[in-house]
Parts: structure tokens; sequence; C-alpha cells
């Protein structure tokens, strides 16, 4: 049985990806630095690792073939990104190990290019940006000589799945019930949105098509590539009843930035709610055939119950 360690399997990505391999039949071992993992990781191996622990990492990734590194500090903490992303290269190294890697769309910077394909280059203009392509060049360069490969799969911005922390949750659906929807830009701007399960399902197909696969690939999700109108028009359906659109007070962010932190990193990437964007892609289908893609009504029903909103259909799965 193939065995995959989850890297950040507390954390809402980290959750539904080691979810749908544990569905797959692979053999998982859900890392986090407590060891300790949520009980809907039943079937799951609970190990304790610390990224930036290297020799520490190095011990819990033993013995698997493949590492998920579904690392994300928060926003005020990025500068341990790329120490954890060359941890985790070592850990890989030592353990013989393929690399799966859940990419964003910070490297392309504003203005953003209305769509995004896997030959679109990189155009970082903020810090995070900048530290997303610095990780994948470590990546690439560590294929290029051999010691690591890679499989990068790139989406937008997650909703659905247990947890918090995504803009869906914190802000889109912060309000709904009490009725009212959140937008976090202009409300017929194009934003690229990724459904977490079909993400993670999408990368069980790469997994299990690893010969079509060369030692280093960067390839894209197309999710939902929807306005803010149509993504409330898909919870009015799931909740059934309207809700009052109100926007995001911005204004605010930017007045607080100089003071709190996690606002001004916030604010630093406020351009990719206010530029449109999609991502698509010519290689995904014809690597892992059709491309896991649940139909927008039903990915939102059950992003708001995993979050505690009960809907029409059925109660939430979550308090």
């Amino acid at each position: 049985m193939t065995k995959i360690a989850i890297l950040g399997a507390n954390g809402r990505l980290g959750r539904v990806v080691a979810k749908a391999f544990i569905d797959a039949g692979y053999d998982v071992r859900a890392i986090t630095r407590s060891g300790k993992v949520p009980t809907e990781l039943n079937g799951a191996t609970a190990v304790a690792g610390d990224a930036l622990d290297r020799e520490g990492l190095i011990r819990a990734t033993e013995g698997v073939d493949i590492i998920f590194n579904g690392l994300n500090p928060i926003y005020t903490d990025w500068g341990k990104c790329l120490p954890m992303a060359e941890n985790v290269m070592a850990a890989c190294h030592a353990n013989d190990t393929l690399h799966l890697f859940p990419g964003t769309v910070y490297n392309y910077g504003s203005p953003m290019p209305a769509v995004i394909t896997e030959d679109t280059p990189f155009h970082p203009t903020t810090e995070k940006g900048r530290i997303r392509c610095a990780m994948e060049d470590l990546f690439r360069c560590e294929a290029d000589a051999g010691r690591v490969r890679t499989i990068l799969l790139r989406a937008g911005d997650f909703f659905g799945g247990t947890g918090s922390g995504s803009w869906f949750d914190l802000v889109v659906a912060a309000k709904m019930t009490k009725g009212i929807y959140t937008a976090p830009g202009p409300v017929d701007v194009v934003h690229e949105w990724a459904y977490l399960p079909d993400f993670a399902k999408a990368f069980v197909g790469l997994a299990q098509n690893l010969d079509k696969l060369g030692t280093y690939e960067a390839l894209n999700l197309p999710g939902h590539a929807i306005t803010d109108r149509q993504l409330k028009a898909a919870a009015e359906k799931a909740l059934g009843h309207p809700l009052k659109m109100t926007s995001m007070p911005w204004w605010v962010l930017r007045a607080g930035s100089p003071f709190v932190a996690m606002w001004r990193e916030i604010v630093s990437m406020s351009y990719l709610r206010f530029e449109p964007h999609q991502l698509v892609s010519t290689r995904l289908e014809g690597i892992i055939g059709a491309i896991p893609h649940t139909p927008l009504d039903q990915a939102v029903t059950e992003a708001l119950e995993d979050i505690g909103i009960a809907t029409v259909n059925g109660a939430a799965k979550a308090a």
C-alpha cells in the first residue's frame, strides 16, 4: 500500500487532502506539531513533527512514498515559508519521496492576467508573491538536480472543508446567519475559487498517474471562476432565502494597516479581489482524466454546512 505523509494535517487543506487519500485506499500518516489529528481523519496514523525541525521532520516522514506539503503559516508568519520548504526538500531527499505541493496565484502579481495558463510567466509584485516564486524555484532546482521530484497543482481561493481561515468563512459567509452576504471586492469581477474536495481529488488523480508526469510539473486546477453575484445566488439557493449584499470595508483595513500587522498583510494582497483572473489548464485532463468539479450550487451548500451554517436540504455539520 502506498504511504503518504500529510504535512499540516490539522489545517483546512491538510484535513481534506488526507481524507481524500484515505478514501482512495492510501496508508495516510497525518503529521502535526502536536501529534494529534481531527476525529474526521480516523484511519490515519498520527505522528508529531515540526516543519522547522529538519531532523525531526526527516524522522517523521521516514518510510513514506509521498509527502503532501500542506504547510501554510498565517499571513504574518510567512517568513517561515522558505525555511519550511527547505526542510521539506531535505526530508523528501533523505527518504526518497515524491513531493506534492499546492500552488497559488500570488506568483503573478498585479495587474493579474485575466486568464492564467500553465505557461503564464510569473511577475510577483508583493513579498508573498516573491516568497512563493522562491519556493517554486527551490522545488524546480531540486528536481533538475535529480534530488526531489515535485508535482505542483495551482488553485484559487479555497472554500469547503471544516476549520477556519479562508476568505469564504471569514468574510463572504461571516454574516450569512444575519441575512448578509459580504463581497470582498467589486461584485462583477471574476475571481478564481477552488472547492477543496475537488482540489484534493485532483491530487489523488496525479498520484495515481505518475507515469505521465516528469520530475517537475506545475499544473493548474480550473475551479469556479465566478463573480460575487454568482456566489451570492448559490448561497441564497442553499439557504432558501435572499441575502442583502454588502461590501468589505477596505478603507478600515487600509487606515488601520500601519498599526495592525494582519491588516497590513491582507491589504498588501487586496489586488486579488479587484482584478479579474481565472485558471485554465491544457494538460490536467489528459493526465488524470475528468477534472473533479462539483457543481457550484452543491459545492456552496456543502461548504456552508462545513462551517456550521444550516441549509435548506441539510443540517449544519459543524457547530
